[in-house]
Formats: structure tokens, sequence, C-alpha cells
């Protein structure tokens, strides 16, 4: 069977210890969108583990897929596999040939680009890492792939189709002088092609390479189960998030098929776990209606759950917006994905608060939504509708990942039903902090 993880907000959901927890009944872990901008931290045996690239199953020691719906930077992906190797691991990864690969001009674009959409307010908040232009040359046709890297002669036709549009694009465009810059190896194909030739001798050499929707039906119909990792959150997903301040992929379930080659029957047939943070954070710009951004105690409270919460960018180490839990943002989630289980994390980070709040809908213009509206300009114009809840103490939250849900403070359990039934699914775990063992988990859904 499969299963899928998606984030139900924004990102940052903690999708990674779930699928560190769960990956233990697979046997194969599938990335199937993104690039080395999706952070996720998992702890294991006392020892933290930061990958941007490399599937989280890496560290439970399954086969981990890159899907055709990835963009990768080998550079990124090899120095990860190196650092796994150097903490005692032998991580087994496998990249789909029909992957797009992110180059160096990807990134200097994307840096311009970013600058330059700062002056009117657009910016996504990127990380710079050349996703979005890497997808842009994807949706172009003029993209190359983690196949080309394998074959000299067709590398070198498509960079030289490429990177001369690319210095184009940067001296006319942007202004950028290439010649004298810090970047001209980024738009010469004389370097880009020796580098990344290089690369592909080495992904030729490990065996890394695969035609992925062949490689994952040929495991499911040999009985191995599948666990599907996306990446960022489903209000970022560039076709149901706030656009356009999106990331350029779809890490809601729909893109486990499009973006690693197995049948939507497959995915649907499956579990699809949303994972939900207790509160709302956001790196980048943006609406966010339950945003804690107003009065001083507002910021306070804000200042209070950041740093406990250590709500910082994984892969960029900025620090993230805060807001109470949205809750039309999570029905949105709740229809675009069709969650069969949710995992609700960092209850343990609202304990000790004097208040707890909800955006249980919004107004928008005197007109009570439950869910959000499909315009950001109309989303920018929602004020919250709170509903408070009573608030939680502090307690020992490694004796309550111990002891089970019951252990659970009973205000903390009234949040909790309230989440569940508002989205219609049952509550198969529940993060009291960031290792695997501070975990509650209620459910296994390779066992539904």
């Amino acid at each position: 069977m499969t299963v899928t993880i998606v984030g139900s907000q924004l990102g940052d959901e903690g999708k990674g210890a779930l699928v560190d927890i769960w990956g233990g009944d697979s046997d194969v872990v599938v990335r199937y969108q993104g690039g080395d901008n999706a952070g996720h931290t998992v702890v294991h045996d006392g020892t933290e583990y930061k990958l941007s690239l490399v599937p989280s199953g890496a560290v439970r020691g399954k086969i981990g897929v890159l899907g055709n719906g990835c963009v990768v930077n080998p550079e990124t992906l090899f120095d990860e596999l190196d650092t796994l190797r150097d903490q005692g691991l032998d991580p087994d990864v496998r990249i789909a040939r029909r992957a797009h690969v992110i180059l160096p001009y990807h990134r200097v674009i994307d840096g311009i680009e970013e600058e330059a959409k700062s002056d009117d307010d657009l910016a996504a908040g990127t990380t710079g890492r050349g996703i979005g232009p890497t997808y842009e040359d994807k949706a172009g046709r003029r993209g190359i792939r983690i196949g080309d890297l394998l074959d000299p002669d067709v590398l070198r036709e498509r960079l030289e189709y490429a990177v001369p549009q690319k210095r184009t694009l940067a001296e006319e465009a942007y202004g950028l002088d290439v010649a004298t810059s810090d970047h001209a190896d980024a738009f010469d194909i004389d370097h880009l092609f020796e580098t990344y030739r290089a690369y592909g001798e080495r992904l030729a050499a490990e065996s890394m390479t695969v035609n992925a929707g062949e490689f994952l039906t040929d495991k499911l119909d040999a009985g191995d189960e599948l666990l599907f990792e996306g990446a960022q959150g489903t209000s970022i997903d560039i076709d149901h998030g706030i656009y356009p301040y999106v990331t350029s992929s779809n890490p809601t379930a729909g893109g486990a098929a499009v973006g690693s080659g197995v049948a939507p029957t497959v995915v649907g047939g499956g579990e699809v776990v949303g994972i939900v943070k207790a509160y709302l954070s956001r790196v980048g710009t943006g609406p966010l209606p339950t945003e804690l951004d107003g009065t001083d105690s507002e910021e306070e409270l804000a200042d209070f759950i950041r740093e406990k919460g250590g709500e910082f960018g994984t892969v960029t180490g900025r620090p993230r917006r805060i807001g109470w839990l949205d809750m039309p943002m999570l029905r949105h989630a709740a229809r675009a994905n069709g969650f069969t289980g949710i995992a609700v994390n960092h209850i343990d980070v609202l304990a000790g608060l004097d208040e707890i709040n909800v955006g249980h809908a919004y107004d928008l213009d005197g007109e009570e939504l439950l869910t959000m509206p499909a315009t950001t300009e109309r989303w920018s114009r929602c004020d919250p509708v709170l509903r408070s809840f009573e608030p939680w103490e502090e307690v020992d939250w490694s004796a309550v990942a111990a002891e089970g849900y019951d252990a659970i403070p009973d205000n903390a359990q009234a949040y909790l039903d309230y989440i569940s039934a508002e989205v219609d699914a049952p509550i198969y775990a529940i993060g009291v902090g960031p290792g695997r063992d501070e975990t509650v988990v209620l459910d296994n859904p390779f066992e539904q």
C-alpha cells in the first residue's frame, strides 16, 4: 500500500518526524516535488540530521527516491550523502532520470529576480536555491534532466541551447555584467559541461538513477510499502496556494502521482495524512490573517512561541512569522488533499500560555467564510473570527510521550478534538517534542 504525507499549512509543520516514524514500516520513501529548498530536521538516537534533499527515510535505512517532480542540485545531493556517511549512515538514494537539474545559472537568476520583485512586494521569500527558475525551464522545455547528465553528447547539446538564453536574460533584463561578475562560471558552457558530466559519471558509477514510475510500480507489485513525502505545504502549492506567494510545484497529494510516475489510483487507494502544526508559522511575505503582529503583547507572544518552537527556517535560518491556527486554511487543505488522517505537532509549544485562540472562520466584508477564498487579494482582506480555548499547563512532555494520549492535558485534548472534527479526519499522532520518541502515536496509517 501507499501512505502520502502532506503539509496542511505553509510548510514547517514537522513532516520529517512523522516520515521518520512511519517510514520504519515502509520499504521505500519517495520525495515527489521540490528541491533543496525543503528543510527536514530528523532526530534519531540523540543525533540531529538536517536534510534538504535526501528523503527523510534515509535515516531509517530505507530506499529513498527523488521522483521526476523534484528538481535536483547534484552538488547539494552529494554533499548531503557524504555528510550522512560521515555520520555513520549508508543511505540508498535513487533519482528519477526525468527529474530536472538545478544549475548554477538558476541560482544566480533566482537571486536577482527575487530582489527585483521585492520592490513591488511580490517576493515569495524564496531560498535562492534556483528552484523556481529550474521549474520555469522545465515548463519552457529548455531544462536539463538527470538522464541528460549520463550522456555527454546530449548534455553538451542541452547546455549550448540553454546557457546563451540565460546569459542574455541576466545581462539584458537584469543588467548583470556576467564577464566581470562573480558568476561568470555559472554561464560558461565549458565549465558547466565538465562539472555536470562529472556528476553524471558519479551517478552512473553508484547506480543511482532509475525510471522512477517503473521502479516504484515494480516495488508495489513485489508487495513493498511506499511512503510518499511532500515538501512545503498545501497553502504554498502553486495551484492551490496563496499565489504568487507560493512554491513552484505541487505539494498536495495529487502531486504524489504526477511527481513519481505511479498511477493516481495508487495514491488515492492509500492513506493521505495531513501534518498540522498547532499554530501557524511562515517564512516569506504575503497575507497571514491570524498573524500575531499587532499590539506589543501580540508581538511578545509571537517572539515567545518563535523561540520556544525553534521557528527559524531549516534551510535559510530566517525567523518565521507566527499566527494562531487558521481553520479555514485547514479545511481548504482537507478538501484539496482528501485527508484520511492527520497528525498534530507542537502542542507542547502552546503549553503555559495565558490565552489560546484559533481563527475559526474569516470575516470578508461582513460575510463569514469557512474556507480560503480563491484569490490572494480577497484572502488579504479577511479578518479572523477567533474562537478561544482554555489554555493547558506546562507538563513533562517526555513523560506524556511515554504514557500516551491519556497523559495529554484535558484542555489540550479538547483542542485536538476540535481540529479533528473540523477537518473530518481522525488523529493518528500528536507531536510533543522534536524527537521520534516525543510523539504520541495513536494509529499507524500502514495498518489502516
